[in-house]
């Protein structure tokens, strides 16, 4: 069935550009398809991030080995994400082309154009903490969410055995979501068939030759990205056959394309991680949820390469302590960016302001951020799946020195 099931996948995907290329703008009647997958996706989100994620702080047993998960997860997640920014960077100056054979009329900068106000890394940690746990639930603010989560869950240790009805209940909330989610998988296809046709029939060849060369240049970043930095990941430190690896998250990895969303993928993330790649349900619980809102790999990339290609149509030179800057600030800020549709926009706003960038150059961004959205997401999505992979084995490990 796993077998077929990416072949259903992969014929979506051809349908996807036949119907989209001979209906064009009239392939939009099949959107309520794509609508329809996008509202079973995140009507299982909040539900299964809450029960996954205290499962999995629970399941870690005391607060001592929590931290030691926690910590190899983000280490992780940091050193993936500035070789991502850095590997951007440099495929930014080696394959965009010149703004000024775009095409598209973009406004001159204006020296009284007002820069975004970021809200910076203390308040970014601060909001991070929800003052109404149950407002966090029903608006889906995932990272209030998880913290809301790991609270519960160490709560649970520290009580111990009268707090334990309150973790079989979870346990069985968390098992109901695998099963609904299981369920809601089925209709991946579907859902790729009525999300893809209706972008391909809006967007065509015509509106993409401009920036063909900018879709390229994040196209080979995340290919290299994920085709040696996760690949020599999972085989170094876990030991896994990067094909075998590939192969086992290419389920998700085409739902992080059509959707571009890490945060809607995550069930599937999650479904493909412990059976395809048998990471324990224990670590893809905790590292998964977590990635899905802090792995920012792809977008990374996509900061690099389209900061670079608007520094290049207002023919202003980036310094190399300004690179470093953004490097960084790409790195960190990743935290605080939402697993969402377009959420790159929002983050390259603060780069170009980093940069000193004017802020009117996103427009030559926002015409195919679509397209560039679903390239970056996929690489998200495998990032968070490598890590899983990484930690899991490094827990496997230190499990069997014990003994």
């Amino acid at each position: 069935m796993k077998k077929r099931f990416i072949w259903y996948i992969l014929a979506a995907f051809i349908l996807s550009i036949i119907v989209g290329t001979m209906l064009g703008e009239n392939a939009s009647f099949v959107q309520p398809l794509g609508d329809l997958f996008l509202r079973l996706i995140k009507f299982i989100i909040v539900p299964l991030i809450l029960a996954t994620i205290i499962v999995g702080v629970t399941s870690a047993g005391s607060v001592r080995k929590l931290s030691r998960l926690g910590g190899k997860t983000l280490g992780y997640y940091l050193a993936t994400s500035f070789i991502a920014i850095s590997i951007g960077l440099i495929f930014g100056y080696l394959f965009t082309p010149y703004g000024t054979n775009t095409g598209i009329d973009t406004p001159e900068p204006s020296s009284s154009s007002a820069l975004a106000e970021s809200e910076g890394v203390i308040q970014t940690i601060l909001n991070i903490v929800p003052t109404n746990p149950m407002e966090a639930l029903a608006t889906g603010n995932i990272l209030q969410i998880i913290f809301f989560a790991i609270c519960i869950g160490i709560g649970i240790i520290l009580v111990g055995e009268s707090a334990l009805p309150v973790q079989r209940f979870f346990n069985g909330l968390a098992d109901i979501m695998y099963k609904i989610t299981n369920s809601i998988m089925l209709l991946v296809p579907f859902g790729i068939f009525g999300l893809l046709t209706p972008i391909i029939g809006e967007y065509g060849l015509s509106v993409l030759l401009p920036l063909l060369k900018l879709i390229l240049a994040v196209l080979a970043a995340c290919i290299i990205h994920a085709g040696i930095v996760y690949a020599l990941a999972v085989k170094s430190m876990a030991k896994m056959n990067p094909f075998h690896f590939f192969k086992g998250i290419f389920p998700a990895a085409a739902v992080a394309f059509s959707t571009s969303s890490s945060s809607g993928t995550l069930p599937v993330t999650m479904k493909n991680t412990q059976e395809n790649l048998n990471v324990s349900k224990e670590t893809s619980s905790f590292t998964l949820p977590l990635g899905a809102t802090i792995n920012m790999d792809g977008t990374a990339i996509y900061l690099g390469i389209a900061t670079v290609f608007i520094s290049q149509y207002y023919q202003i030179e980036l310094s190399f302590p300004q690179l470093l800057t953004l490097a960084l600030v790409a790195t960190l800020a990743s935290i605080g960016t939402a697993g969402v549709p377009g959420a790159g926009l929002i983050m390259l706003t603060m780069a170009l302001t980093v940069v000193s960038l004017p802020l009117e150059g996103i427009a030559l961004i926002a015409s195919i951020d679509r397209i560039l959205d679903m390239m970056r997401t996929s690489v998200n999505v495998i990032g968070d799946a490598s890590a899983s992979v990484v930690v899991d084995a490094s827990e496997s490990q230190r499990e069997i020195n014990k003994t």
